[in-house]
């Protein structure tokens, strides 16, 4: 069935940003079109066994730079549409590394919004850790991971503006027996974008879609339809047979080219995620809405709270490798409640918008 219908778009706020132009970056070479895309994207002539310069050259942009970069950015452009300040919680890590937690929340147009960026290093524990990545590594090696990311996560207070939840990050491993100067034995990066509306809205859903769609077809058109699908996947709470919301683009364990071609797609992705939703917040933080309408969202924010502490790999990771918590944390809702055996009203716009998170849909 179609999503909620609400209004029509040129009856609300929207920004200047709301038609983006073509986003900017280099194109991959023809030859990197060839290889194979498969969900682990590995090859036979994997760039992993060549040395990664990313963080090595210096006059290079590198991801904990730009992780800096972009936390700044977006919490610049949050708060003045909110009118508030994030905080600043800088924090050490005893094992090694460092993390940045920004968080505005009882905001005007933002009950909770957190931007956060981590550096995390240390050794691994390689025995199941290689099973999961099916990788071969040499036996009786000790290896160190490094691996920096960029966390966002936004919930306005209107419930028909929807949350959102975006994550790009960048993984090495190297081992310990070699030098300083020596490069990872293999990296990756990872990441996405998803919309979590709780009243679901066809133009936003396709509008988010579309967006993405067209950096990651600027790279590669096998990318959206395989990230697009990866992310109906991964949002997925297998208790409720829900989605978490209308997905959006999901990759990981991303090594099928050089580390400097793919982090300039992971740069214009982050950067498509702005364009993607802040144009959607913009037309919605004015819509009218009752206390239905609110108790509607705190039930679907329920089902946000259920996947980060069950299902959420990034969630489970962070715990076990000894991250703040509070920093893990502090991506989920400021409020939520849990009905007993909640059913929505047939034909509401509850049931409607449900009806859509329980079946994927091609949104372009």
């Amino acid at each position: 069935m179609p999503g909620v219908k609400i209004g029509k778009s040129e009856d609300l706020p929207i920004m200047e940003s709301s038609v983006p132009s073509f986003l900017p970056g280099r194109s991959p070479t023809s030859s990197a079109f060839k290889r194979p895309l498969s969900p682990n994207f590995q090859t036979s002539d994997s760039p992993n066994k060549k040395k990664s310069e990313i963080f090595n050259d210096i006059d290079k942009p590198v991801p904990i730079e730009y992780s800096n970069h972009m936390q700044a950015r977006i919490c610049s452009i949050l708060s003045r549409l909110d009118g508030n300040s994030f905080s600043y919680d800088r924090w050490e890590r005893q094992e090694g590394g460092y993390g940045i937690t920004r968080v505005l929340q009882d905001g005007k147009i933002f009950e909770k919004s957190c931007v956060n960026v981590s550096v995390i290093e240390g050794n691994i524990k390689m025995q199941s850790f290689a099973k999961r990545k099916e990788l071969q590594l040499e036996e009786g090696v000790d290896y160190r991971f490094k691996v920096s990311g960029l966390s966002i996560a936004i919930h306005p207070n209107n419930p028909f503006a929807p949350s959102t939840h975006a994550n790009y990050r960048y993984f090495e491993l190297f081992r310990t027996d070699s030098g300083e100067d020596s490069g990872p034995v293999l990296y990756w990066f990872g990441g996405g974008a998803d919309l979590n509306p709780a009243y679901v809205i066809d133009e936003d859903a396709t509008f988010f879609h579309m967006i993405h769609k067209r950096v990651c077809d600027k790279y590669d058109h096998r990318y959206y339809p395989t990230f697009k699908k990866w992310c109906d996947e991964y949002f997925y709470l297998p208790n409720r047979d829900e989605l978490r919301g209308v997905g959006g683009i999901f990759f990981d364990d991303l090594d099928n080219r050089p580390a400097e071609q793919l982090f300039e797609f992971v740069k214009d992705a982050a950067k498509a995620f702005l364009l993607a939703y802040i144009p959607i917040l913009s037309r919605r933080i004015k819509t009218p809405f009752t206390k239905k309408n609110k108790e509607w969202q705190l039930i679907r924010r329920g089902r946000s709270v259920e996947f980060n502490l069950c299902f959420d790999r990034g969630t489970r990771f962070g715990i076990s490798a000894s991250v703040r918590t509070e920093s893990i944390l502090s991506s989920l809702p400021l409020n939520c409640i849990f009905h007993y055996n909640f059913t929505p009203q047939p034909g509401s716009l509850e049931s409607l918008s449900l009806e859509v998170l329980r079946t994927p849909r091609e949104w372009v």
